[in-house]
């Protein structure tokens, strides 16, 4: 390794990731109990109760865990409204992924009976109110962002809403409707993931770059094909852990995407060349860091907790 780069080839333990995914678990479930709490002001306590049911559920909280980890080692997080603003963006980021996750268990959808261990939303409550907190999930999201008050507060906003709609998320989840009962390459399968799955994490990394630099920051770039690698070896561990996991661990319906014969990595790729790729993705994503020298550790660490999860 070179003098003040970063450590490519030393794993990580496990108690490193633990220890970085604990810390940003609580920071962004502190932040999303504040915004959810029931108040007077509450119009509909259904609702309000299917939207903290969808969103204080549980969940790993990785893209909160990223943004925040992001800013450190771009060495904000310090001032008052550096954290608020990171605050801000990782709880719009959550509730865009709990809306996203709320309308793809839909019967329209992906019909999903579990999530996270737990009946669905609209199986808990009913379909029409899944559908009205969902939606006012995501618009609850934009308020949050739009008052920050950062000075990049456009910026932050218009990465959200790239993320989140027509050429982001909902267009990966259009293609992924698209794909049930074809056969689909491989470089398609990305495609589609690098939106579905992709865009979310992307806007995690970015964002938690642009709370601390402007956007002419050579290292955003770095970090984008940081994003891009990690996002996509997230969905393949994912796609693995539907073959090897099982529902108790996994808190979702193991073998669920063979059943609506979905295409899958290790479908198209069979079960060790699906591994074989996320390890290649590993690598690209160590290698995009470099720029960044030891600050970016902790982002390694992460990188490497995306083909070792097990749910």
């Amino acid at each position: 390794m070179m003098s003040g780069g970063l450590n490519t080839q030393v794993s990580p333990t496990a108690s490193q990731a633990s220890e970085l995914i604990r810390s940003g678990q609580a920071r962004s479930e502190a932040v999303l109990e504040a915004l959810l709490t029931p108040g007077s002001a509450a119009v509909s306590e259904r609702l309000e109760d299917a939207m903290r049911y969808s969103v204080l559920g549980g969940g790993k909280r990785l893209r909160p865990v990223l943004l925040y980890a992001v800013g450190r080692a771009l060495g904000c997080d310090e001032e008052a409204a550096d954290r608020a603003a990171l605050d801000a963006a990782a709880a719009a980021l959550e509730l865009v992924h709990a809306y996203s996750l709320v309308h793809d268990d839909l019967p329209a959808m992906d019909d999903d009976d579990l999530r996270r261990g737990r009946p669905t939303v609209h199986r808990a409550f009913d379909e029409a109110t899944a559908i009205l907190a969902g939606d006012a999930l995501l618009t609850l999201s934009f308020e949050v962002m739009a008052t920050t008050g950062h000075v990049r507060t456009p910026a932050l906003v218009r990465t959200l809403a790239e993320a989140s709609g027509r050429r982001g998320m909902v267009a990966g989840q259009a293609l992924d409707l698209e794909a049930v009962g074809q056969f689909r390459e491989v470089e398609a399968l990305s495609r589609m993931h690098a939106y579905k799955t992709g865009a979310l994490i992307r806007a995690a990394v970015r964002l938690g770059g642009l709370v601390a630099v402007d956007e002419q920051d050579s290292r955003l770039a770095a970090l984008e094909r940081y994003a891009s690698a990690i996002g996509l070896a997230f969905q393949i561990q994912d796609d693995i852990l539907d073959v090897t996991g099982d529902t108790a661990t996994l808190g979702k319906t193991a073998g669920a995407d063979a059943a609506r014969d979905k295409p899958t990595y290790p479908s198209l790729l069979g079960l060790e060349g699906a591994q074989e790729r996320a390890g290649q993705l590993l690598q690209e994503a160590l290698d995009a860091l470099a720029p960044l020298g030891e600050a970016a550790e902790p982002l390694a660490v992460l990188a490497r907790y995306m083909i070792e999860r097990d749910h």
